[in-house]
C-alpha cells in the first residue's frame, strides 16, 4: 500500500469537511486513508483550523529562523571575545 502524505492544511480541509456533514466512510473513500489514519488527525488537528495552521506553521519556521540568526552571532561573539583575550 502506498504511502500517502498530505500538509496539515489539506488534513484540516480534510477535517473540516467531516465537520460540515459529509461521512467519516466517504472521507475515507475519497482520500484513501484508514479509518485509524483520520481518527489520529482528528485527534490531533481537529482543534485548529486551517488559518491556525498557517500562523502556526509560520511562527515555527520564524522562531527556527531566529535561533539560527541566535547561534551565528553567539559564535561571532565567541571569536571576538578570544581574539580580545588574545591581545591583552
Amino acid at each position: 500500500m502506498v504511502k500517502k502524505r498530505f500538509k496539515k492544511t489539506e488534513i484540516a480541509r480534510i477535517l473540516q469537511e467531516n465537520k460540515d456533514g459529509k461521512s467519516i466512510q466517504q472521507i475515507i473513500i475519497e482520500y484513501g486513508i484508514s479509518q485509524a489514519t483520520f481518527y489520529n488527525w482528528r485527534a490531533k488537528y481537529g482543534k485548529n483550523s486551517t488559518d491556525e495552521l498557517l500562523i502556526i506553521t509560520k511562527l515555527k519556521e520564524e522562531n527556527d529562523r531566529l535561533k539560527r540568526m541566535y547561534a551565528d552571532l553567539s559564535l561571532e561573539n565567541l571569536i571576538l571575545k578570544s581574539k580580545l583575550e588574545k591581545q591583552n
